[in-house]
């Protein structure tokens, strides 16, 4: 297909997986290719250092069940974070949960241990594995919050052939954090190529902003800080002629 039609749905996540359950159904969109949520969607992280193991679901469990009638029923690919639970029962992984014309689940690889935070202490990191889906007949990769901030990750996806990097994130509001915010998003597009959509909790414990960037860095869309849906069409054209224009990744030499 030579468009894309993009949603993101920046809500706050409660502490209650049912109430969490209710509002996918009341906020996924019926006329949208792909759907994304933020990170920890399932059920929010809690108090900084919580245990959120006894919220963690398998990838059949009530959540990504939900995940996947919704985007049968309305015709769409699903992006959504959940708690997954692995090898270490007091350790699960902060997963994001694909379902509908795409299936997949992604763990996060980069855990959150910065910024007085300490997420390895809570959750285990993912194995090391791109994870890249194709949705509607584009390329989609799929990162995590910190994620974002290692730009060897965005590119490995891109080599796996994304076009789109897709980014739910629940990123911890404080000072110069909606700046790193923006500009990682936009240098992450702008080093690949690429457009990037990215999904945040709101405030004002997160940061929302939540943005959609072209593959120049051109911003086509950005949400405030309170809750909010945005709704973009990517154009095949323009990212054809972005990496006609910049053709960084041709010119790669390491």
């Amino acid at each position: 297909m030579d468009q894309l039609r993009v949603a993101l749905v920046q809500q706050a996540s409660a502490l209650e997986p049912e109430a969490n359950r209710r509002l996918l159904a009341e906020l996924t969109p019926t006329d949208a290719d792909l759907v994304v949520f933020p990170e920890a969607f399932a059920r929010d992280f809690g108090e900084a250092g919580s245990d959120v193991s006894a919220h963690a679901e398998p990838l059949d469990g009530p959540f990504a069940t939900e995940v996947a009638r919704l985007a049968a029923e309305r015709r769409t690919t699903i992006v959504a974070g959940m708690f997954e639970p692995g090898a270490d029962p007091g350790r699960p992984f902060n997963t994001l949960v694909v379902r509908g014309g795409a299936e997949a689940a992604y763990r996060k690889i980069h855990l959150y241990d910065s910024f007085g935070y300490r997420e390895s202490d809570r959750l285990t990191a993912g194995p090391l594995e791109p994870a890249v889906v194709d949705v509607q007949g584009w390329r989609v990769g799929l990162m995590t919050c910190y994620d974002l901030r290692f730009p060897e990750l965005a590119r490995a996806l891109v080599d796996r052939g994304a076009e789109v990097l897709v980014v739910p994130a629940a990123w911890v509001a404080g000072p110069r954090k909606v700046e790193h915010w923006r500009t990682l998003l936009r240098a992450r597009a702008i080093e690949n190529t690429v457009f990037v959509a990215a999904a945040g909790q709101p405030g004002p414990r997160y940061s929302g902003h939540s943005l959609v960037v072209d593959p120049l860095g051109d911003v086509l869309a950005e949400a405030g800080d309170d809750n909010q849906a945005l709704s973009v069409t990517l154009e095949r054209s323009v990212l054809d002629e972005a990496r006609r224009t910049n053709p960084s990744l041709a010119n790669r030499r390491l």
